[in-house]
């Protein structure tokens, strides 16, 4: 089946300061991943957060990516929040670090072979042993940590020969946004895997090397201003910018679909006026 066959069982994507997201559950999320292993064909996943809505919103060839991707989940409750509030409920998070969990802890049972590709030297390896410890009959097949700089195109085939020689079923990128976008628009089709999937600091996440927000901080989407408090040198100067763009973006757009829906007198979500 096709990616475009999957959004149609999956339902529409709710337009997000002009980017599509999915309108999903999480259930509906690992559901989803089911299929695209067991359909067998490439397929590629993008965790999507305010990060990358904004990026997307400024890079065209990014956001194209986005469209292309078979899901576009919400990581962040910004995304939630907008998506149920634009009439596209009931939608919820899925966050990176909870889906590879999830998917990791029914591993066992269906069969699935995974293969680590990012993180920092030595993230993936621990991450690999940190997975088999947690989850008994786990298949991590593989890992492989890249350099920061840009691969050779004989290091790239050799990486894409890697990967398919150890045949996963999901490919799991931490490179982060949006780099790891990128590379997997760029090895589709390249990559043999039925699924990759971009999970950013998730590796750092479930490999102990970075904290995770607590959990009433994730629910109230505050989990940026834990990450901020954790890493203002790496985050201080992307949250100042992304932040309050994103709420005043975001804040014009409901106003301008409740304006369009009282107008319209009904409850059909309206186009996203972002997108012009």
């Amino acid at each position: 089946m096709s990616a475009q066959g999957f959004q149609r069982w999956l339902g529409p994507r709710a337009p997000v300061l002009g980017l599509g997201v999915s309108a999903i559950t999480f259930r509906d999320a690992l559901d989803a991943l089911d299929a695209f292993v067991r359909a067998g064909l490439p397929h590629y996943v993008c965790i999507t957060g305010v990060h990358g809505v904004m990026e997307s919103r400024s890079d065209p060839q990014l956001r194209a990516i986005h469209e292309a991707a078979a899901l576009v989940t919400p990581d962040g409750m910004p995304l939630v929040f907008m998506a149920n509030r634009l009439g596209f409920g009931p939608v919820e998070r899925v966050y990176g670090p909870d889906l590879m969990r999830a998917v990791c802890r029914d591993s066992d049972r269906r069969g699935y072979r995974h293969f680590l590709y990012g993180g920092a030297p030595g993230v993936a390896e621990g991450l690999a042993e940190t997975l088999r410890r947690s989850y008994a009959g786990i298949a991590v097949v593989g890992t492989h940590c890249p350099p920061f700089r840009p691969l050779t195109d004989d290091e790239d085939a050799a990486v894409v020969a890697e990967i398919n020689a150890a045949k996963p079923d999901i490919v799991w990128v931490g490179l982060s946004t949006p780099k790891q976008e990128r590379w997997m628009a760029a090895h589709l089709g390249r990559i043999e895997a039925p699924v990759m999937v971009g999970v950013g600091a998730a590796f750092d996440f479930l490999a102990g090397t970075k904290r995770q927000a607590p959990g009433w901080m994730q629910r109230s989407g505050l989990e940026w201003l834990f990450r901020l408090a954790t890493e203002p040198r790496r985050l201080a100067g992307r949250y100042a910018s992304i932040v309050p763009r994103f709420l005043v973006l975001a804040g014009l757009q409901l106003a301008r679909d409740a304006l369009g829906r009282s107008r319209r007198g009904g409850s059909v979500p309206a186009r996203d006026p972002a997108r012009g």
